[in-house]
């Protein structure tokens, strides 16, 4: 049976209408739920219709396994643990225009990212669209305890798993949260980060989501990305460069790029000055607008890839000689310094504490 939190308003009126029950409590349904109540905790839901549901439907909201707050800055960090036992991380962070929550696509990762704790072991299994709205309920509801007033606003697709490997429930994950009556956040809030799955960021572009694309970059030559990031073996640097000025003809929505650096791997001068000239080249000419954005990201150090974080000097070296070609950079405030906060490596602790 289907968690009722992965159905949309009309199909839940839908389902209303199959169980014999007026139009309208699929509405009170809906709002019921995406406040984190159960179907028997919502008050004006009979316990004759709550029977039906039981009957067509399950109910399970992730609960939290693990929290840690960040005595620095406030970053909240879940291990959310699903129905079947696995966990998946989601951090909501907090900035002067409000809180953010990034979440998990799917339990582990197949996409082999060599900097990434969130693929080590591989990909599990997909997330369902009540899994993925279930990470924000269940943060929202959890902060919500102490603070009444505080409301999550924003999404990023951004935890461990690739979203567009999870297409279609990502999709209907992206209406729900957008849904009226729901939690109502707009798309134009939500950030969904991709290594470069070529052929979904195509097929996205037809579903008419204003949402902002970001793409996981970390190289502009095949040779270092396909050394980092196995996803650019199928589908090369000029493949997902072309794709994403095709997004952006398509939707006019901007797409970031993120760039981890890696000392001594991809963060000298010489790499920001071809990293320039590759995205100005690809991305612009004499008629186009399309703004491009890198966000840099010193690398998060995990035991098992030997990668060692870039020092602030090389950052700030990489980021001007971007400006200086003319592509806007930002360096990634790192938030929950203390809590080990980055993707992936409280689910790798957990897991090496059942060994």
């Amino acid at each position: 049976m289907e968690n009722i939190l992965s159905l949309l308003p009309e199909e839940l009126e839908a389902l209303m209408a199959q169980l014999g029950e007026p139009k309208y409590r699929a509405r009170q349904l809906f709002e019921g739920l995406h406040k984190g109540l159960a179907p028997d905790e919502i008050s004006n839901v009979g316990k004759k219709t709550v029977a039906k549901l039981a009957e067509v439907t399950t109910y399970h909201l992730p609960t939290v396994r693990r929290k840690l707050v960040s005595a620095i800055d406030g970053t909240i960090k879940y291990l959310f643990e699903l129905e079947d036992g696995n966990c998946v991380e989601s951090v909501v962070m907090h900035y002067k225009h409000g809180s953010t929550i990034c979440i998990s696509s799917q339990v582990g990762c197949r996409m082999g990212c060599k900097f990434c704790a969130s693929t080590i072991g591989g990909r599990v299994r997909d997330l369902s669209p009540a899994e993925l709205i279930g990470q924000v309920i269940a943060a929202q509801k959890d902060i919500s305890a102490s603070a009444p007033n505080a409301r999550i606003g924003g999404i990023v697709m951004m935890g461990i798993g690739e979203p567009l490997d999870n297409f279609d429930n990502v999709v209907k994950f992206l209406r729900l949260v957008n849904a009226e009556g729901g939690i109502c956040i707009g798309y134009r809030h939500i950030s969904l980060s991709t290594c470069g799955v070529v052929d979904k960021i195509y097929e996205l572009a037809k579903h008419d989501l204003p949402i902002t694309l970001s793409i996981s970059l970390h190289a502009c030559d095949d040779t270092t990305r396909s050394s980092i990031m196995p996803i650019n073996n199928k589908w090369g640097v000029d493949a997902l460069l072309s794709a994403c000025k095709d997004y952006f003809a398509a939707t006019g929505r901007r797409i970031s790029f993120e760039y981890t650096l890696i000392r001594g791997k991809n963060d000298s001068v010489a790499a920001a000055e071809q990293l320039a000239n590759v995205l100005n080249s690809r991305l612009r000419s004499r008629t186009d607008t399309m703004p491009i954005h890198v966000n840099l990201i010193p690398v998060n150090p995990v035991e098992e890839t030997g990668f060692d974080r870039s020092d602030d000097k090389a950052v700030k070296a990489f980021a001007a000689a971007l400006e200086k070609k003319g592509v806007r950079a930002t360096v990634r405030r790192k938030l929950g310094a203390d809590i080990n906060a980055a993707c992936g490596q409280l689910r790798r602790a957990d897991q090496k504490s059942q060994l």
